[in-house]
């Protein structure tokens, strides 16, 4: 996977200046940002880059007489992987039921579940708020025999809760090849023979058998383009749950999933990010 690293300088800066440019930026595709000395950087892959989108998207910055320059420079991918081996990270908790750790953390006995991570590169290890949401959200659902889809599975964090759950059939894909030998990795790890993950996009669903569930934890623009497909491959009385965008974007994906024969059960938000949850029927269960 390469990534642009991208540099903003905001004048004058603040912290809610900063917080509205990243919602903006993640409107053009942006993954993941930094502060370093009150400068921004984020971080999008080079698939994504669109530079007159991320302009159109400054354009609309709300603050009056603030000024946002930026630079960018590929992402040293090097670095980056060194920096996780390293470091790695700490063990998350969501509440006394999982314990998400990477190596060289032991497990906790106290917790009902343990997830073991070597993420590298891929993202979501836990530590983002709405991969925790989504984790929160399967905690509290009897997958036993479902067929699951995660969609742009990252390090497979969450397949491998849904495995734990109960699920016995989990297909996964992502569009970055790193991700997708991180979630093997991640996979033999945690013993979890029933995952089966690929690379690619949404288009690689045209002849799969349908899903009892389908976990999207993806940037807002690709969530849009890609639920048709989702729903698609979703089965009568199944749930869509999504993540990956600020709670100022659910309404349009809301009217998008309702567009497409969705029923919106409810949402979790934590900061400023939101996690929705959906069914194909006509009565939330």
């Amino acid at each position: 996977m390469k990534y642009f690293e991208v540099s903003f300088t905001i004048r004058p800066y603040s912290e809610t200046a900063s917080d509205i440019l990243c919602a903006l930026a993640a409107e053009a595709g942006f993954e993941s940002f930094t502060t370093e000395n009150e400068l921004l950087k984020g971080y999008i892959q080079q698939t994504f880059w669109n530079e007159e989108l991320l302009q159109e998207q400054i354009s609309q910055f709300p603050l009056p007489q603030t000024e946002i320059t930026y630079e960018t420079n590929e992402a040293d991918y090097k670095n980056w992987n060194e920096e996780w081996e390293k470091n790695g990270f700490e063990p998350i908790r969501i509440g006394n039921e999982l314990m998400v750790r990477g190596i060289g953390y032991e497990s906790d006995c106290n917790v009902k579940y343990n997830i073991l991570l070597d993420p590298q590169m891929a993202f979501g290890s836990g530590s983002h708020q709405t991969t925790r949401m989504m984790l929160s959200r399967l905690l509290h659902m009897d997958l036993n025999g479902k067929r699951v889809l995660d969609a742009g599975c990252g390090t497979g964090v969450l397949s491998l809760m849904a495995a734990l759950r109960g699920a016995t059939d989990i297909f996964a894909y992502d569009i970055d090849e790193w991700s997708v030998k991180n979630t093997e990795t991640n996979k033999a790890l945690n013993q979890q023979n029933c995952i089966t993950v690929v690379q690619g996009d949404a288009s690689i669903l045209e002849h799969q058998k349908p899903f009892d569930l389908v976990l999207a934890n993806i940037n807002r623009n690709i969530l849009l383009a890609d639920m048709p497909q989702f729903v698609r491959v979703l089965r009568p009385n199944g749930q869509l749950l999504l993540s990956g965008f600020y709670i100022e974007d659910a309404a349009v994906l809301k009217e998008q999933a309702e567009s497409l024969g969705l029923y919106y059960c409810d949402q979790l938000v934590e900061d400023d990010w939101a996690c929705l949850k959906f069914t194909l029927n006509t009565v939330a269960e």
